[in-house]
């Protein structure tokens, strides 16, 4: 079989399929499930890239590998899934469109400049790496979930949407925008985790409740096929 196979990959494997299982439960009207997913996928790129590590005789060949699909994967999780999720969200429009192609576009050109910039910083130093260069791709795995909970505090629906086409508009261009944004710490990676899943919680727990209590779910029944 070609590829590998051994625990430094499987973290990205598993959010992969996470993302995937998401898209069904989108296209399905199992929002709250599927933002689940979304988050779950941002939770295991966090840490695929410090298990990888881990292993110190890890040969060119699988660094290269590692570098490749953990991107391969990113596009997925966090271009096309959040696209997916904004469509079903009530972003159909012709102008909505325009924006989750950008937002696409700017992730996959981001992940390009990533690969080929990390690869050549590899063959430079073994150093960790401190900073990104524009907002990391994952992030909309963090932003996804709080603009969930931050609805309800809205007066209508229609708010939550606009919200949304402003973040999937800002978060793209914050993709190739060029400036650095430091890696958080393993103490801040915690703190992130922990605020999340409680925001998770939330949305899994009370809000598809909420939602339905104000007409939402109809309403998202019928904004896309």
């Amino acid at each position: 079989m070609i590829g590998f196979y051994d625990y430094t990959v499987v973290v990205t494997y598993i959010s992969l399929v996470s993302s995937i299982v998401g898209m069904f439960c989108a296209i399905d009207g199992k929002l709250t499930v599927a933002v689940f997913c979304l988050a779950f996928s941002g939770l295991c790129d966090m840490f695929d890239g410090k298990i990888a590590r881990t292993k110190k005789d890890r040969t060119d060949d699988e660094k290269s590998f590692g570098i490749q699909i953990d991107s391969l994967c990113d596009i997925v999780c966090f271009g096309i899934f959040p696209i997916i999720l904004g469509y079903k969200l009530g972003m159909c429009k012709l102008y909505s469109v325009v924006i989750l192609a950008f937002y696409g576009l700017a992730g996959v050109i981001r992940l390009a400049y990533f690969n080929v910039m990390e690869a050549k910083r590899q063959s430079e130093t073994s150093e960790n790496r401190k900073y990104y260069q524009g907002l990391p791709i994952t992030s909309m795995a963090v932003i996804m979930p709080f603009l969930f909970v931050a609805s309800m505090f809205f007066p209508g629906f229609r708010y939550f949407v606009g919200l949304l086409h402003a973040a999937m508009l800002i978060v793209g261009f914050l993709f190739i925008l060029n400036f650095r944004f430091r890696k958080p710490t393993n103490k801040e990676l915690v703190v992130l985790v922990s605020v999340v899943a409680v925001a998770v919680f939330f949305i899994l727990f009370y809000k598809e409740a909420w939602w339905a209590r104000h007409g939402v779910v109809t309403k998202l029944k019928g904004v896309a096929p």
